[in-house]
């Protein structure tokens, strides 16, 4: 990789980091407080609103996002173009969710649900706002306007939601909270971005962007609609209180699975298409962006399930224990999050929206297999499904996204296994600690403590590049981080 590119690369993955910390970092602490506060009855509330959110969120997108980081030439005209469609699109969606919240109360039996719905069915217009400005500092790899504003967001609608949360608003206070950090991130992603859409929509470009970004809307909706079904089966088929607790082990997880893998797509694909029409240098970036990344993805998430319990007792409390196990078993797939999304990124650096859509369609037939479990069997028995249908996954993304570059599934599995076999060990020696009969509040530190010395003493005994690339990552982040407080 290029000097120029692997400092672009580095300075990119390390604003987008601090961004995810601070964005979903200090959401994830405020989660953490309200979860103390309020029930999990209260989350499972919200938990079953995020569906629809979700999904209609991913349509406003329609895939001009990464259409337009792809398009080098991209041009005023195609922002604008993009940033009316996108509108346009959201009104209709946010109305149609507000008319549909009465259906939803009554499919999951909980009058409850047709206000909240309706309250929060205004995220759908507030995001669309969002998109094109985004999209705009993305593709100038520009993270550090990025943390700034979800430091803001993130902490004055946390301050909104506690505070709602402590004079007894109940659910409408994790109401108020994601309502508030979107349309705080929307407004300052505008004062802080500069650009302003101009009165002009091109059918030519929408088109073209259109005509790319299609198949990718088709694929994320169905990839969303296939996620959220797992809410759907737990909301229905048990109870919302149930849902609650998966819905606290899947954010858990998500605090790690989900930051590194939307660290390494947004990083990844704009810095991977600049260079998308050179083959050995594409290739030589690819697998120094896949081997780095599944080091950190291995250790985090591994880790992550062998720290679960006292985590849980320390952080939300013994009320929410049922969630322990559902984390540690979505813990096995999540490690493997970013790992599909580098794949599934390549296909899209090389125009293949075309095979995007058929894998997505193929890998979700497969996947109906968890979700007849999760029905007729039992929760676990679908989230243990759900492992094996990611692994099995991982090869379909791996063999059509590496066949292009010459690296396919045989050759990344023997580049991240030493991470692995790294990770698992640390894990093994760290779980049985959770079983000692003492205050969880010794007892996680002792854990986390025990597991860094363990994977800082392999990594400086192996020299093993991708620790070596890690630590200069996590130097320079610190560097950056520290001139942008002194300069401020």
């Amino acid at each position: 990789m290029a000097e120029s590119l692997k400092t672009k690369t580095i300075k990119g993955a390390s604003w987008s980091f601090a961004d995810n910390i601070a964005g979903l970092g200090i959401a994830f602490i405020v989660g953490i407080i309200l979860a103390r506060i309020l029930t999990p009855k209260e989350f499972g509330l919200i938990g079953i609103i995020s569906i629809f959110i979700a999904v209609f969120n991913s349509i406003v997108d329609s895939g001009f996002s990464n259409a337009l980081i792809r398009k080098n030439d991209a041009n005023p005209i195609d922002y604008s173009t993009a940033f009316i469609f996108n509108l346009f699109l959201s009104v209709f969606l946010f109305l149609g969710l507000f008319f549909l919240a009465p259906f939803v109360g009554t499919y999951f039996k909980d009058p409850q649900l047709v206000p909240l719905t309706r309250a929060m069915s205004v995220i759908v217009l507030i995001n669309a706002f969002a998109l094109v400005q985004r999209t705009l500092l993305v593709k100038k790899i520009d993270f550090k306007t990025q943390t700034k504003i979800s430091v803001i967001a993130s902490l004055s609608s946390g301050i909104i939601g506690i505070g709602m949360a402590l004079t007894g608003f109940g659910v409408w206070s994790l109401v108020a909270q994601q309502i508030s950090r979107q349309l705080l991130n929307t407004i300052f992603l505008w004062v802080f971005n500069k650009w302003l859409p101009k009165l002009e929509f091109s059918i030519k470009s929408f088109k073209e962007l259109f005509g790319f970004g299609w198949k990718l809307l088709v694929s994320g909706l169905i990839n969303t609609i296939w996620n959220e079904i797992y809410l759907v089966v737990i909301g229905k088929v048990y109870s919302t209180s149930t849902l609650g607790q998966y819905t606290r082990a899947k954010q858990f997880t998500d605090i790690f699975s989900s930051n590194l893998t939307g660290i390494v797509q947004r990083v990844s694909y704009p810095v991977l298409s600049s260079i998308q029409d050179e083959q050995d240098r594409l290739k030589q970036a690819y697998k120094k962006v896949i081997k780095t990344t599944m080091f950190m993805s291995f250790v985090l998430t591994l880790g992550l399930a062998a720290i679960a319990k006292p985590m849980v007792l320390v952080l939300i409390g013994e009320k929410w224990l049922p969630s322990v196990e559902f984390l540690q078993i979505i813990c096995f797939s999540a490690m493997l999050y970013p790992l599909h999304a580098i794949n599934l990124n390549l296909l899209q650096v090389k125009g293949r929206s075309d095979l995007f859509l058929i894998l997505e369609i193929l890998k979700k037939t497969i996947a109906i297999a968890p979700i007849l479990l999760g029905i007729f069997v039992g929760i676990n028995a679908m989230l243990w499904c759900s492992v094996f249908i990611s692994f099995l996954s991982l090869y379909l993304n791996a063999y059509y996204s590496g066949r292009d570059l010459n690296y396919g599934i045989i050759e990344q599995i023997k580049d991240i296994f030493p991470s692995f076999l790294i990770a698992f060990f640390m894990a093994a020696i760290v779980w049985p600690i959770s079983f000692i009969n003492i205050s969880p509040f010794i007892l996680l530190p002792t854990q986390i403590v025990i597991g860094f010395v363990v994977i800082f003493a392999i990594g400086e005994k192996t020299k093993l590049n991708e620790y070596i690339e890690l630590k200069e990552i996590i130097i320079s982040t610190i560097n950056k981080i520290l001139k942008w407080k002194i300069s401020e």
